[in-house]
């Protein structure tokens, strides 16, 4: 009777399989790369919105420096309005430099805005992510007088 019962859970041990553990297992290979898939789209979510950002300081400074009388004025305004549109956004300075010719009346005002995004340094990965955009805005033919 004994032999009996050792067959019984020798015969039971192989009917149900030696799957003991294995969760443990999945979860310790799984989770790291799960963490990790998250930690990436973040950043990447981090680089749209940088860039969406960017897009918006460009419109900005374009419009602010067509309104404005003179030239010096312009480039100063056009800087002010990109920089404060991405003060939380950017890592380091914001560029902001005119790409039109002159600033004649029934021209153009284009500029060009760039800096460096956060986004991939979350991740320990110091890869230079810098970003620009460019907007033009027509120079406003009632522009300020002061």
């Amino acid at each position: 009777m004994g032999r009996s019962r050792m067959r019984d859970r020798v015969s039971r041990y192989r009917r149900n399989g030696d799957d003991r553990g294995l969760s443990t297992v999945e979860v310790v290979i799984l989770a790291p790369v799960m963490i990790l898939f998250i930690l990436v789209l973040v950043a990447f979510g981090q680089l749209v919105d940088g860039r969406g950002a960017l897009d918006g300081a460009a419109r900005d400074a374009a419009r602010a420096g067509s309104i404005q009388k003179d030239h010096a004025t312009a480039l100063a305004e056009a800087r002010k309005a990109a920089e404060a549109d991405l003060g939380d956004v950017c890592s380091g300075p914001v560029s902001v430099r005119q790409t039109s010719q002159g600033f004649e009346p029934d021209t153009i005002f284009t500029v060009e805005v760039s800096c460096r995004v956060r986004g991939l340094a979350m991740l320990g990965l110091d890869i230079p992510t810098t970003l620009s955009a460019s907007f033009s805005s027509p120079l406003d033919p009632y522009r300020r007088t002061v």
